[in-house]
């Protein structure tokens, strides 16, 4: 049955053709795949209720990335919390990451996502905004415009953030 609700065609659209996008930012926000199931229910949530206040003033995408990635920043702080009040569990690295590459990826392609996901999970949240962003394709212009941030700023930043994943690359590849 199709729907004749504008509200409801633009949502499954949206889903239909930007959905990559919250698998993308559950996956680098979530520690666990029980958890990006968890955060990509609640970033449909509120991509459901921002429906109304698009506007079409800047593209869709971007307005997801927008909604998607505030929902992610939310949503991990509550989480910090929540694990702060419980005893500390290690997270284990994402074998989730590499099942959804399919079995055309080699066990090495797979590490090596693994190995990024996890040193992307440890980057502060402002620095894995930028490098999920820019890993997904996304110009200056259209991080500045999902992140708030100034264009010239999003070269410095993430040119800081991308020195902090090379550290941690070379933690998460010591690790395993």
């Amino acid at each position: 049955m199709i729907s004749a609700d504008p509200h409801e065609q633009r949502f499954a659209a949206w889903l239909e053709e930007h959905g990559a996008i919250l698998h993308k930012l559950s996956r680098a926000y979530a520690p666990e795949s029980a958890d990006e199931d968890d955060l990509r229910q609640e970033m449909m949530v509120q991509l459901w209720r921002s429906v109304p206040r698009f506007r079409d003033q800047a593209k869709p995408s971007t307005w997801i990335y927008r909604v998607c990635l505030n929902t992610a920043l939310t949503w991990r702080r509550t989480e910090r919390r929540r694990e702060a009040r419980v005893v500390a569990q290690s997270a284990p690295v994402e074998a989730a990451v590499c099942e959804a590459h399919g079995p055309a990826r080699t066990q090495e392609q797979q590490d090596l996502m693994a190995k990024l996901m996890q040193a992307v999970r440890r980057l502060r949240p402002a620095d894995r905004s930028l490098v999920v962003l820019a890993l997904d394709g996304l110009s200056y212009r259209e991080i500045g415009e999902v992140t708030g941030m100034k264009e010239n700023h999003v070269g410095v930043a993430l040119n800081r953030a991308r020195q902090k994943l090379s550290a941690l690359l070379k933690e998460v590849g010591d690790e395993l």
